[in-house]
């Protein structure tokens, strides 16, 4: 295993620092799909005991993460282990949709109250940018993304966004290690907050659809989906498609 871990403290909350450590790893692309994870590496990575990680492991499985690994057959021992799991463009086109009709609900709603994000969130993000932080990135491009679902003033966007965030969290690493797609994204989003702070509902919804739709054809290109042939990328690119994934 190469991916570098930060150390991290015990604490009442140590399973979930864990889960949200290894996450953090799975979307950045520090842990690689198809990679092997083990249990007695990680926790001397993360100087905890096995205990925690061994949680933090099951519920990544439970939320589809990691999986079991093809069984390794040794001299004096069988082992199976857990790999990471591979991306899946059908999987991922649906996030997308999801979040492409509560992102269009919510711009439409905060430009009818005229609502204005906060200056920080797009300071954060040039910030993150400029550095190259990938991590940082994601959470930035989150923070602009629940800034705007609770400008829109209805609780029930962010919470069904929330059900799919941490897969949308590993689609975003994804499609943010392209330099083509991420060097535009904080203009894209300043334009995207002037639209809603003028009351442009439909502007801001338009802008939010080609922004939406250069993720999903950035990922389209990564993992290979066939591109349509004519007409504007997007969702459409990745619907419907054969079920595929990196190798």
């Amino acid at each position: 295993m190469t991916a570098l871990l930060h150390r991290i403290e015990t604490s009442p909350d140590l399973v979930e620092q864990v889960y949200r450590v290894l996450l953090d790893a799975i979307s950045t692309g520090a842990l690689q799909p198809g990679q092997r994870v083990m249990q007695e590496e990680l926790a001397d990575q993360l100087a905890v005991s096995r205990q925690p990680v061994m949680q933090a492991l099951r519920l990544l499985k439970k939320d589809g993460f990691v999986l079991d690994a093809p069984l390794l057959t040794g001299a004096t021992q069988r082992t199976r282990g857990l790999q990471v799991s591979p991306l899946d463009a059908q999987q991922i086109a649906q996030v997308y949709e999801v979040r492409e009709a509560l992102d269009q609900l919510a711009v439409r709603l905060a430009a009818a109250r005229r609502a204005h994000i906060d200056p920080t969130v797009f300071a954060n993000g040039q910030a993150a940018q400029e550095r190259g932080d990938v991590k940082a990135m994601i959470d930035a491009d989150m923070a602009f993304h629940t800034a705007i679902y609770r400008a829109a003033g209805n609780p029930f966007i962010e919470q069904s966004a929330q059900l799919h965030w941490n897969h949308i969290r590993r689609a975003m690493g994804l499609a943010l290690q392209s330099d083509d797609l991420r060097k535009p994204v904080w203009d894209e989003h300043q334009a995207i907050a002037a639209a809603i702070a003028k009351g442009d509902g439909e502007r801001a919804a338009r802008i939010m659809a080609e922004h939406t739709g250069k993720a999903a054809q950035a990922l389209a290109d990564q993992l290979g989906a066939p591109a349509d042939g004519g007409g504007a990328p997007g969702t459409d690119q990745l619907r419907g498609r054969r079920r595929q994934q990196l190798p």
